[in-house]
């Protein structure tokens, strides 16, 4: 993800060269990849807090967060936290960095390819600024949508672990074209772009998915047939479970009680 979001940092324009960004690593292969690319790369979190003056992005596993935060707390310094790590509240983070100014995002993986779906929520001590920050940042991976923190588990539930349920969606219509006779190459391919066709008719119309839905759908027709066969199924119901299902998960491993999640979520 790291990687990702420093790549198209340079590649959108975003930072004027890879000089410009700075990043620490303990994995020595990590660390010569980026050197390679032209990154300055450290060991030493402490040394990268030392150095990077606008926005440090905490892109680490939730185990180790606090240590990382406690490298930073180490050294006075003004920059922007930026934490991507699952399951960790703004609560928690502005214990650990007292004084600073965070943000939580939660991105998804198709930022390794440009197309991420995220959601943020500011700290007490962030600004409209330092939101205007997340957005350039994330921005150049997809888009960046501010939440508040309550919602950033239903975020989780739905872009974060979306992605899985559209490969299963897309891997199930490749399947279905092998069936009806498609080489299975072609199948998968006609899958994907039409997934991505349809998605980009979404974000580019700004029309209701229904709507378009509909406009496909001729009374009497293929489409209605085969979603007729959907409903059946119980596809719709089955999406909705399945983000709620993500969703509560993504709660209980921020320590929230399933009698919480039941009574105050509704979940």
């Amino acid at each position: 993800m790291a990687s990702a979001l420093m790549d198209c940092l340079v590649s959108k324009g975003i930072v004027n060269s890879p000089a410009s960004i700075s990043c620490s690593d303990v994995w020595e292969q990590a660390r010569a990849n980026a050197s390679a690319k032209g990154y300055y790369a450290s060991q030493s979190n402490t040394e990268i807090s030392q150095r990077v003056t606008d926005a440090l992005i905490l892109a680490v596993k939730p185990n180790i967060v606090e240590e990382a935060c406690k490298d930073i707390a180490s050294v006075p310094g003004e920059a922007l936290v930026i934490s991507i790590a699952a399951g960790i509240p703004l609560e928690k983070l502005e214990m650990w960095l007292p004084g600073r100014r965070v943000v939580r995002v939660m991105p998804n993986t198709p930022c390794v390819v440009g197309e991420a779906a995220s959601g943020f929520s500011l700290g007490k001590n962030a600004n409209e600024k330092d939101g205007d920050v997340v957005k350039s940042i994330f921005g150049s991976v997809g888009i960046a949508l501010e939440v508040d923190e309550s919602n950033l588990d239903a975020v989780t539930g739905l872009s974060g672990s979306g992605p899985a349920y559209v490969f299963q969606f897309i891997e199930a219509l490749s399947d279905a074209g092998v069936r009806v006779g498609l080489p299975r190459s072609v199948a998968t391919q006609l899958a994907a772009q039409t997934v991505k066709g349809a998605a980009e008719m979404v974000l580019q119309t700004g029309k209701h998915p229904g709507s378009l839905k509909d406009g496909v759908a001729s009374p009497g027709g293929t489409t209605i047939a085969g979603i007729h066969a959907l409903e059946e199924g119980g596809f719709r119901a089955s999406t909705i479970s399945a983000v709620v299902a993500a969703t509560k998960r993504s709660m209980q491993l921020g320590g929230v009680s399933s009698e919480d999640i039941a009574h105050k979520h509704g979940l």
